[in-house]
């Protein structure tokens, strides 16, 4: 009796070296897998998260980018989107910020929904310093042109704000504020301060500061200026 082809995808595990094309296959093939990762060739597979470890950071993280993207036009937010970087990566980061690419932005969704290309910003919460988003997927993004990088570390509560430069990511200072305000989206302002304190509502107040800015006023037009007729 002649047997078919196996229609038998391996299993998805971290560890596993893959390309991107596989790497999409296997994912596919594992619905009940809610988040997996390809940082150069290697597969990350997410352990379950924690509401205070890493789910409350991240809803912070995700309210203070969404009022950003609720005020400015000709932009996107994106939670834990899968990003087709290059033929190793596939990341799938915490949250992205987006130009869209009719008003200039280096990233678009592919006709089957996925993100390609560099976000203009990418935001993620790790558990420590130790972790690969501060290692392996720091230098993904870095050479891919991910332009602004974020990396909140829980455990030892610290944020690091890197901005690409000449090929390099160099890190963002607060001013004597406690304040680090975004290059590449005027008016995009966060107290690391306030932040790291816990305290939502000022970290609202001072993004709102940032909005209020001719600064953020004159992004807009410049994308409104491009925005297809």
């Amino acid at each position: 009796m002649s047997v078919g082809p196996t229609t038998n995808v391996p299993p998805l595990e971290s560890g596993d070296r893959l390309n991107r094309q596989e790497f999409e296959r296997r994912y596919q093939a594992m619905p009940k897998i809610q988040k997996a990762e390809l940082i150069e060739g290697v597969v990350y597979v997410a352990s379950p998260v924690r509401a205070t470890g890493h789910g409350r950071p991240h809803a912070k993280i995700m309210t203070w980018l969404g009022a950003y993207w609720a005020a400015t036009p000709g932009i996107d937010l994106q939670d834990n989107a899968t990003v087709r970087l290059d033929v190793d990566n596939q990341p799938q980061p915490n949250a992205l910020l987006r130009i869209e690419p009719e008003v200039g932005g280096n990233s678009r969704i592919s006709n089957d929904d996925y993100v390609e290309g560099a976000p203009e910003l990418i935001a993620e919460v790790a558990a420590s310093s130790a972790s690969y988003d501060l290692n392996d997927k720091l230098n993904a993004y870095r050479r891919n042109g991910v332009q602004e990088y974020i990396v909140w570390q829980i455990y030892e509560n610290r944020l690091d704000w890197f901005r690409l430069q000449e090929s390099r990511y160099v890190l963002l200072e607060p001013d004597v504020t406690g304040t680090i305000r975004s290059h590449i989206f005027p008016g995009l302002w966060l107290s690391v301060t306030a932040l790291r304190q816990g305290e939502l509502a000022q970290v609202l107040a001072v993004l709102q500061q940032g909005l209020q800015t001719s600064e953020h006023q004159a992004f807009i037009e410049r994308l409104m200026r491009q925005q297809p007729l």
